[in-house]
């Protein structure tokens, strides 16, 4: 059997992948103002990290709120690799990306003998527990609390002078991610998954090594993540514990997959697309009026997004097609009225 048939590109999928490369390829270049072109860069960049946590938490259906512990471990290893060995941020984000595969081997054993809510602060807790031990690890070792990353543009650095090279660097960077999804969401790997996010029990009664397909997207998801963690930091040029291993990044990445459409292809550019220019525009209408204000308001939009669509924009659309689709013309209504069956 032939697994490349299922990888075959649909209508449908033609038309995401050109909005996919118009978003990543395309808009770097069209984009000319500093400020639309910094947001540019953040939607892209947080795309794509939310497209590495989909991975598990949209496709095997284990809602991690842990991923900020692979991105923090992606931007530590290739800060320190580069200030201190002087190695490339290329090869940092492979070093960084093999340390979070091997973390997530290791938490994999304990974690996913839970469920639901407890899988979830289990791996919050994993995040969480890095960033403490970070902190007080500098009364053993002479590290700062904060690394700054000198301000040298190159290519074999990752650092740029301008903003559109950021943001096509982030938009190579998505689409990795989505070729990685679509991959393993058309092979068996991909039907696997779906079987035990939708029941985990009868996907194991059916002969589905269960355990051993929830590893493989969590090794994909925490390697991608951590592969995100070093574009950010080459970016901003600065980090610390509480920004790379921040609670509000953990639960970031799985509201941009939820807003656009969890568990789909597109589904985190979207949502990353809608979440990421509301919170700025928030922040520059009510920062300065309240403290907090902005807040507020954000969080009450979120709550009406995910009420009114519980599956996302995308899953919103498809139901209304598939609504479009079954609602039936006046020739049906008639023959069910005189008895006949169309």
């Amino acid at each position: 059997m032939n697994p490349a048939r299922y990888l075959i590109l649909r209508p449908a999928d033609l038309i995401g992948l050109a909005l996919a490369v118009a978003a990543a390829l395309v808009l770097p270049f069209l984009v000319r103002d500093d400020y639309s072109a910094n947001v540019l860069v953040l939607i892209l960049l947080y795309a794509g990290l939310a497209s590495s946590w989909n991975i598990i938490g949209g496709l095997a259906g284990q809602f991690s709120l842990g991923h900020s512990a692979f991105l923090g471990i992606g931007a530590y290893t290739s800060t320190l690799l580069y200030n201190y060995a002087g190695i490339s941020p290329w090869l940092g984000m492979l070093a960084g990306g093999s340390i979070s595969v091997v973390l997530a081997l290791l938490i994999s054993y304990p974690t996913f003998r839970m469920r639901g809510v407890f899988f979830a602060m289990a791996t919050l807790a994993v995040g969480e527990t890095l960033r403490i031990l970070l902190i007080y690890s500098r009364k053993f070792f002479p590290l700062p609390y904060s690394l700054s990353i000198d301000y040298q543009p190159g290519l074999a650095r990752m650092i740029f002078e301008d903003r559109a090279s950021y943001a096509l660097l982030a938009g190579c960077y998505l689409l990795t991610c989505l070729a990685c999804t679509f991959v393993l969401s058309r092979s068996y790997t991909g039907f696997y998954l779906r079987a035990i996010r939708d029941n985990d029990e009868a996907a194991d009664a059916a002969g589905v090594p269960v355990r051993r397909y929830k590893l493989i997207a969590f090794l994909v998801s925490a390697f991608l993540t951590a592969l995100g963690g070093t574009l950010m930091a080459q970016y901003v040029l600065y980090i610390e514990p509480g920004t790379v291993f921040s609670i509000e990044l953990s639960v970031d990445l799985p509201l941009m997959a939820i807003l656009g459409g969890i568990g789909t292809i597109l589904g985190p550019l979207v949502g990353a697309a809608i979440l990421l220019p509301l919170r700025e525009t928030l922040v520059e209408m009510l920062g300065g009026a309240a403290s907090g204000a902005h807040l507020v308001l954000y969080g009450f939009l979120l709550i009406l997004i995910v009420v009114l669509l519980p599956n996302g924009l995308l899953g919103g659309l498809d139901r209304l097609r598939a609504l479009t689709r079954s609602k039936p013309g006046p020739s049906a209504d008639a023959a069910k009225t005189a008895g006949v069956q169309p």
